[in-house]
């Protein structure tokens, strides 16, 4: 039994990645715009209507990984996210791209809070919750890892083959992940199926999250400014392509912007050592983080454009990693799932009041619109309260 629970670290490593070969990444605005024919505001549409139907989602999803198993939770995410890209794949259409999207979200929050609880709860399970900042981060490396190998070959395949193609070849991955899903070690975690309706863990799990303070404050400091530095990911290829970078090179800027993302999250304790304190380095990855974007927006230039990319992503974007590992620490495996989820639920509804706000913004001004970014990015780090005794390690 603990053989198999042991098994389960390297498998949700392996699974992690195969979901997050995403072909498309350095290339999805040109997929939208060029092949789907669709504005860059009604990319942002799809983008809200997506985080709205995971915040609808998350907690009921993140409820069935709590009651059901983490495992059958997995298995559900990797089909209809296999689904989801023939769905997407097959006319170049808004009303066709909307179903794509509520799938998607679907299998997003399926997995969202069930792939790290199964991990957590294997750690526990071997008595090794010590290793859970080391273990979430290379957790996190396999997904970054996965989308830096994708997103060249997904430039390749889409200059020289079609934007259709790329979409089409991430099935092969995740069939690969469901597959992978079967072969899980459902780890021992309290309040099963038996002992606590659906119910009973939805409401239980919420419940938690509104009465703990320290996870509340701890989810404001990481969903404001991880929500904020995310929206690089959706504005830098408009950028890419005014500073004239050519499409063929988009794949490599992603995978470089992943490539930081890794070496960042796996020097969390050098960097903290660096900076004086944990808080110290939350505090400061986030003011560099938005000093970043405001100088984007000021500098428009190929030379610079790339390093400022690596540093948002770097900073900006692998702070939520810790984050996660410093939330665990305050939440009871019974409701695990279901209070990540209740954080990721938060996340996705800020997320999309703001896809809503950059479509419009980004159509107006590119420049100005990433300038206000990083202004709230430090803003939000200076009003986070944060402090040393909530980051138990």
């Amino acid at each position: 039994m603990m053989t198999g629970i042991r098994s389960n670290i390297r498998k949700i490593y392996a699974f992690k990645f195969f979901m997050s070969l995403h072909f498309i990444g350095g290339v999805l605005i040109p997929f939208f715009t060029d092949w789907g024919g669709i504005r860059f505001f009604q990319v942002m549409v799809l983008q809200a209507f997506f985080v709205f139907s995971v915040f609808l989602l998350e907690v009921p999803t993140g409820a069935v990984a709590d009651h059901l198993g983490r495992k059958v939770s997995l298995i559900l995410a990797a089909v209809t996210n296999g689904i989801a890209v023939l769905v997407y794949a097959s006319t170049p259409s808004f009303s066709v791209f909307l179903v794509g999207e509520f799938l998607w979200a679907t299998s997003f929050a399926l997995a969202s809070g069930a792939d790290e609880a199964l991990l957590y709860d294997s750690l526990k399970q071997m008595n090794e919750e010590d290793r859970s900042k080391k273990t979430l981060a290379r957790f996190r490396s396999f997904e970054l890892s996965a989308y830096m190998v994708a997103a060249p070959i997904g430039s390749a395949i889409a200059s020289f083959v079609g934007l259709r193609q790329t979409m089409l070849f991430m099935s092969v991955p995740f069939l690969l992940a469901f597959l992978l899903a079967f072969t899980f070690e459902e780890p021992a975690h309290a309040g099963s199926k038996e002992a606590r309706g659906y119910l009973e863990t939805l409401t239980g799990g919420l419940r938690y999250f509104r009465e703990h303070r320290v996870l509340r404050i701890l989810a404001f400091d990481a969903v404001s400014i991880s929500t904020l530095t995310f929206l690089i990911i959706w504005t830098y290829q408009p950028y890419l392509k005014e500073v004239g970078i050519p499409l063929v090179y988009f794949g490599f800027v992603h995978a470089g912007m992943t490539a930081m993302q890794i070496a960042v999250m796996n020097n969390f304790g050098r960097l903290e050592r660096a900076f004086g304190s944990r808080t110290g380095y939350l505090v400061w990855s986030a003011i560099i983080a938005g000093a970043a974007f405001i100088l984007l927006g000021i500098v428009p230039k190929a030379v610079v454009t790339v390093p400022l990319l690596l540093v948002i992503t770097g900073f900006g974007m692998s702070r939520r990693v810790l984050f996660e590992n410093y939330m665990n620490k305050h939440i009871e495996s019974s409701v695990r799932a279901t209070v990540i989820s209740a954080v990721s639920m938060v996340a996705t509804l800020a997320m999309g009041l703001m896809y809503l706000a950059l479509g419009l913004l980004v159509e107006w001004s590119l420049r100005g619109t990433l300038i206000a970014i990083g202004a709230a990015i430090i803003a939000c780090a200076l009003l986070a309260r944060t402090r040393e005794e909530h980051l138990v390690d």
